[in-house]
C-alpha cells in the first residue's frame, strides 16, 4: 500500500468508485496487455475465446445467480444499456418509467429512446422519505408500460431501491424490466431470478475488483437478439481482451461475503455526529455507501484533506444523478463506501481523520464562510415527463410526496 504524509498506509473507502484489483487480476492484466502490445492481438483473442469466456460466464452466473450463458461483455453498464435501448421497438403509445435515482448515462439512453420512438418517458415519484412510491406504481401500471428502468443503488447516495418488489409487481404485465446493478453487484447479495428483471447491467471495476472499461449485461433468453450481431446493427463496444482476463481472475477470488452492516452503521453514526455535516441518505434501506457534504468545506477539499491523512474517499458530482441531487441544491458531495475487507481499524482511521479535518477547518479563519448552495452548479435539464398528477419543480420533475 502507498505510504501517506501522516505515516502508515492508506485506508481504501472507495470500492464504489474503483475497487482494488486482486494481485492475480493485476498480474494477468499486465501480462496480457504487454503481450498484446508486443506480439499483436491474435494470441490474446484465442486465449480469451478458448479459455476465458466460458470461465467468466460461469463466474458471472454464480455471482448473479443467473443462468449460464445469458451474459454479454461490454465496456461498461451504460454501453450495455444503450445497446438494448437503441433497438427497442417502441412507439408513441408506449410508456417508459424511470426513477429520480437513474444515472446520467442511462438517462441519456432513455432520452435518445424517447426521441427515436416518441414514447412517453415518466419519472416515478418519491414518497416523503425518499423511497420510490410503489403505491403510485401499482395504481398506474398497465400494459401500456413497455419498459421500467431502475437503479438498484444510485451513484450519489446509498439508498437500496426495492428491485424485487418492483419485479413482482411487473410479473403480470408486458413491460420489460431493466436494473442497473453497477453499485450493488459485489456489495449486496444479488439473485437475478428473485429480482425478476429481463436485463441487469453492471460495471466490472467497482466492487468486483476488475479493471476499468469492462462491464456486462445479464438478460433473459427473449432479449438475446438485442445482443447478437445483425445486419445494420452498430458494432458492440467490447472490452479489451486483457480486461476480460483480469475480470475473470478477479471473480475467481471474489468471496461470497459482503460489507459488514455494523461497520456501515458505525460510519453513518460518525458522520451524523460530525459538526456542520449534512448526510444525503434518502429512503428506508441503506447500503454500505454514504454520501455527505459540509457547510463550510467543499467536497473536493475534504477528499484531499482525508487523502492527506491516509483515507481514500470519493468526491461525487450531482450530475451523476441529475434528476435527484441538483434539484436539491447538491452539486458535489463526499462518498464513503465499504468493501468486504473493510476492518474496524479502517473505520477508526476514518473517524480520526474526519475529526482532524473538521477541527482544523473550524480553527482556520479562512474557512468560516458558509458554502453557497448553488455555487458552480451546472444543471442538465432532461425534459422528462413527470408522473401524472404530480407538481413539478425547477427541473420540470415531480416533487416527492
Amino acid at each position: 500500500m502507498k505510504a501517506t504524509s501522516h505515516g502508515g498506509t492508506r485506508v481504501h473507502l472507495d470500492p464504489a468508485g474503483q475497487g482494488r484489483m486482486p494481485d492475480a487480476a493485476r498480474a494477468a492484466f499486465t501480462h496480457w496487455a504487454r503481450h498484446d502490445d508486443r506480439y499483436g492481438s491474435c494470441e490474446l483473442e484465442e486465449y480469451v475465446e478458448d479459455v476465458v469466456r466460458d470461465e467468466l460466464a460461469l463466474r458471472l452466473s454464480t455471482a448473479l445467480r443467473a443462468p449460464v450463458g445469458d451474459t454479454a461483455l461490454f465496456t461498461g453498464a451504460a454501453d450495455a444499456f444503450a445497446a438494448f435501448t437503441e433497438q427497442l421497438p417502441l412507439g408513441p403509445g408506449d410508456r417508459v418509467w424511470t426513477t429520480p435515482y437513474e444515472g446520467h448515462e442511462q438517462l441519456t439512453a432513455l432520452y435518445a429512446l424517447r426521441d427515436r420512438t416518441r414514447c412517453d418517458l415518466t419519472v416515478v415519484p418519491l414518497r416523503e422519505n425518499g423511497d420510490l412510491d410503489l403505491e403510485w406504481m401499482g395504481a398506474h401500471l398497465d400494459d401500456s408500460v413497455a419498459l421500467v428502468s431502475v437503479t438498484h443503488v444510485p451513484a450519489g447516495c446509498g439508498i437500496v431501491n426495492p428491485v424485487e418488489d418492483i419485479g413482482r409487481m411487473l410479473q403480470a404485465h408486458r413491460g420489460l424490466y431493466a436494473v442497473d446493478a453497477s453499485y450493488s453487484v459485489g456489495q449486496l447479495p444479488l439473485d437475478v431470478s428473485q429480482i425478476g428483471c429481463d436485463l441487469l447491467t453492471a460495471d466490472g471495476w467497482r466492487y468486483l475488483g476488475g479493471p476499468q472499461a469492462i462491464g456486462f449485461a445479464s438478460f433473459t433468453p427473449e432479449l438475446k437478439g438485442y445482443y447478437e450481431p445483425s445486419d445494420g446493427m452498430r458494432p458492440r463496444p467490447e472490452p479489451h481482451g486483457a480486461a476480460v482476463v483480469a475480470l475473470n481472475a478477479a471473480l475467481a477470488e471474489l468471496p461470497q461475503v459482503f460489507p459488514d452492516q455494523e461497520l456501515a452503521d458505525a460510519v453513518r453514526d460518525m458522520v451524523v455526529r460530525a459538526p456542520g455535516v449534512e448526510v444525503i441518505a434518502p429512503g428506508g434501506v441503506q447500503s454500505a455507501m454514504l454520501a455527505f457534504r459540509h457547510e463550510r468545506l467543499s467536497a473536493g477539499r475534504m477528499r484531499k484533506e482525508l487523502a492527506d491523512r491516509g483515507v481514500v474517499v470519493r468526491k461525487v458530482v450531482g450530475q451523476e444523478t441529475p434528476l435527484y441531487l441538483p434539484g436539491r441544491g447538491i452539486t458535489t458531495a463526499v462518498r464513503v463506501s465499504l468493501s468486504h475487507d473493510t476492518t474496524t481499524q479502517d473505520i477508526a482511521r476514518f473517524g480520526e481523520a474526519l475529526d482532524d479535518v473538521l477541527a482544523a477547518t473550524y480553527r482556520s479563519p479562512a474557512a468560516v464562510a458558509p458554502r453557497r448552495q448553488h455555487e458552480g452548479a451546472t444543471i442538465l435539464r432532461f425534459p422528462v415527463r413527470p408522473a401524472a398528477g404530480e407538481e413539478t419543480g425547477a427541473l420540470g420533475l415531480p416533487h416527492g410526496r
